[in-house]
């Protein structure tokens, strides 16, 4: 059997190998599933097997079909890189391999938690008593909110939900934007809130809520309300008016929730900053780590303006739980997750390797390559860029559906960038995202040239 130091080593060579090769690999494979399916399929093993050749195998039949999405060219789904700290880290939390539910499984993972919720709230300009959890992302992070969020506003209304459950309940309107991410709708239905509950406020032709509609909307509604807002709309980068929802969720007695996934992000900037004025006013927070801060899958946040309601909506206690509350911090009592990796880690290395300084330069950039590409793409022929380029969001159309999806799809064909489609105000479209810290001025330059190339040969004169 190999040596285990050996086997490290020779591991470290490999990612440092995939690293290494991130700026000319295609960006998306071209290795068919089934060939995939054949190279690491087959029968379960009956015998053990030398780690380092499985190593070996796993990296030689897995590669074809890895997605570089740390590389200078990939822009889909607002997926950031990992910086190379966050690495590090990752590989250390793995070796370490502590369960960061319960601070007597590793007091050092508790501890690093505490300090990154600290140095968070102070970065992105939340309340400093604000509670905070670190979630597999935003998905569960909106689920944590909004569970202490259900919590609070049907304890205002008599009613304790930990006690006596959902049924016979007040019923608990949900106000939220027509174009709220889907994640909101899939928390609110695993927390026992359906559709029938929603209350969909229009939005402005650009992705923001309609503050003036909202307050209508609450005007005269009595009984538990949530309001869930947007910092970053998912296609335009788009805004909601948090000043005017803050006033009308205060005037309202509603709790204020705000999905900032990767928008709360530019509280960093001193430069965009005044992008997330009135989110200081919400209930709760919900980010991911994994987008804009460029730490490894995953990693998402949030942070509750009521911590007694949030650990009254996610605590338990079993006997055999040694040492809970003598602790920093049991994460078991702030986020759903029981056993869960020490993910603090990798966040707190992102932060110490960057600083203050280096997130608000990394976020700043990624804009400003964002305006790059729009200004290079919207010069082509045909191109209707769709929405003004607030942070790192390009939105954009050619001339019909027909030729935006097929234009698109040789870009995303040629391994030299991708980025994926979409659908804006009933017509195909494709969404483009800058948001990891490899990404320089001659890769949005590449990718507008591979976009010029794609029309040409769909349009017939290339």
């Amino acid at each position: 059997m190999t040596d285990e130091r050996e086997l490290l080593r020779r591991t470290a060579e490999i990612a440092a190998d995939y690293l290494e090769s991130l700026g000319e690999r295609p960006v998306f494979p071209t290795a068919p599933v089934e060939e995939l399916a054949a190279a690491l399929g087959g029968p379960l093993p009956e015998e053990p097997a030398d780690p380092l050749a499985v190593v070996e195998a796993l990296a030689r039949d897995a590669d074809p079909g890895v997605v570089a999405t740390a590389g200078p060219r990939y822009f889909g789904y607002v997926t950031g890189g990992t910086l190379p700290a966050t690495v590090a880290a990752d590989w250390l939390t793995a070796a370490w391999d502590q369960c960061a539910g319960l601070g007597v499984l590793g007091p050092s993972a508790a501890v690093v938690e505490e300090v990154v919720g600290d140095w968070l709230k102070e970065l992105l300009g939340l309340p400093a008593g604000a509670s905070f959890a670190l979630t597999t992302g935003c998905q569960m992070a909106h689920v944590t909110a909004l569970a202490a969020a259900r919590q609070e506003v049907l304890a205002r209304a008599g009613w304790d939900v930990r006690e006596r459950g959902l049924a016979g309940s007040p019923p608990i309107a949900v106000l939220v934007g027509r174009r709220r991410h889907v994640t909101v709708d899939r928390a609110l239905r695993l927390l026992g809130i359906g559709a029938a509950q929603l209350v969909v406020v229009p939005d402005d032709g650009r992705g923001r809520m309609d503050a003036a509609e909202l307050r209508g909307a609450l005007a005269g509604r009595e009984g538990p309300t949530i309001v869930c807002a947007q910092a970053g709309e998912v296609n335009t980068g788009a805004y909601d008016p948090l000043p005017e929802i803050a006033e009308a969720a205060r005037e309202a007695g509603a709790w204020l929730h705000v999905d900032g996934a990767f928008g709360l992000w530019a509280a960093a900037s001193p430069r965009l900053r005044h992008l997330l004025a009135g989110a200081e006013r919400a209930d709760s927070w919900a980010s991911d780590a994994h987008k804009w801060l460029n730490v490894p899958y995953d990693c998402g946040l949030v942070f509750c303006a009521h911590p007694a309601a949030h650990h009254a909506a996610m605590t338990m206690h079993a006997a055999y739980f040694e040492g809970q509350g003598r602790w920093l911090r049991d994460a078991v009592d702030w986020t759903p997750e029981s056993s869960r990796r020490a993910r603090a880690f990798t966040v707190y290395a992102a932060l110490r390797s960057l600083g203050r300084r280096g997130v608000a330069e990394l976020v700043e950039r990624c804009c400003d390559l964002a305006q790059r590409f729009a200004a290079g793409v919207s010069a082509l022929p045909g191109c209707e860029l769709l929405n003004e380029v607030v942070i790192n969001q390009v939105l954009f159309r050619f001339a019909d559906d027909e030729t935006t999806s097929a234009v698109l799809a040789r870009v995303q064909g040629s391994g030299e960038a991708w980025m994926g489609g979409t659908e804006w105000d009933g017509r195909a479209a494709i969404r483009l995202s800058v948001s990891g810290w490899r990404t320089r001025e001659p890769d949005i330059d590449r990718t507008v040239a591979a976009f010029e190339r794609a029309l040409a040969a769909v349009s017939g004169s290339g």
